[in-house]
């Protein structure tokens, strides 16, 4: 139950940011939930016996948000990702006890990575001619096949996919994830033909061939199950169940966007080398 309602108000809200909401606060409220998800994984970095410096992190993820915000261009992201790595690995060097420079340093680079490179494309999705309708697919796509994946898991669940990373996933589960996306992927492609045809409205935008959609809804799909999949061999390294309480029935922040530190650059990514072909 607290699960439900805590998606039952979420849901509508991030929906209405998408769609309505100006740009600085989209880029702002994505830059929060980073930092928020970077609080815990360094969290659990410390419980594995590290102690990277966190608000050096969070600057170096703030300072990528706000450079993407007020440039916008798709080829300075990794420019700017490597300038604030170097920083990082400065910062580690002279302000971070000898022996445990290595590990600080590493983790607090591939947390600027894992959390903040990745989650810094779904602003940049947004900024594309058909943003809010790319957004909105990612997130619809990833959505239902979590659900789907719970539930028919649950109910059908026999054959265990990766045991040793989370003992409650499993083959039948990640079938119907798959056709809990391509469902979504249909249901939203319907939804914008009946929206044009019907009403005259563009409301949601997607220009390419069906075919083209549902191939992305298996892609994001895959790169979401294998973010989930990431995100719980973290855990286990670190020997805790949940990355954080912040959310009702769905543990931390961490815990909840797991699987789109992959879906969303694998959108992005597969978004960009559609349109130099």
């Amino acid at each position: 139950m607290k699960r439900f309602i805590t998606a039952l108000i979420l849901i509508p809200l991030v929906l209405l940011l998408i769609f309505l909401g100006p740009r600085w606060l989209v880029a702002l409220a994505v830059a929060a939930v980073a930092a928020l998800a970077a609080w815990e994984f360094l969290g659990l970095a410390k419980s594995s016996g590290a102690n990277p410096p966190r608000v050096a992190v969070l600057v170096a993820i703030a300072a990528l948000f706000a450079a993407n915000f007020a440039w916008n261009q798709r080829d300075q992201i990794a420019a700017i990702l490597g300038i604030l790595s170097l920083a990082l690995l400065v910062y580690c060097t002279f302000f971070r006890p000898v022996e445990q420079m290595l590990a600080d340093a590493s983790i607090s680079i591939f947390c600027l990575f894992y959390i903040g490179m990745t989650l810094v494309t779904l602003p940049a999705l947004r900024e594309e001619s058909n943003g809010p309708s790319l957004v909105a697919f990612l997130l619809c796509v990833v959505w239902a096949g979590d659900i789907a994946a719970l539930y028919i898991g649950r109910a059908w669940g026999r054959h265990k996919m990766a045991p040793s990373l989370s003992p409650n996933k499993t083959w039948e589960g990640a079938l119907g994830s798959l056709a809990g996306s391509l469902l979504a992927a249909g249901a939203l492609l319907g939804l914008a033909h009946l929206f044009a045809t019907q009403w005259d409205k563009v409301w949601l935008s997607y220009p390419e061939d069906l075919w083209y959609w549902l191939g992305l809804a298996v892609l994001v799909n895959v790169a979401a199950q294998v973010g989930d999949l990431a995100e719980s061999a973290l855990k286990r390294s670190a020997g805790v169940k949940d990355s954080g309480c912040l959310l009702p029935g769905h543990g931390g922040v961490l815990d909840r966007i797991d699987a789109l530190l992959l879906a969303a650059p694998v959108l992005w990514y597969a978004q960009l080398i559609h349109q130099w072909f």
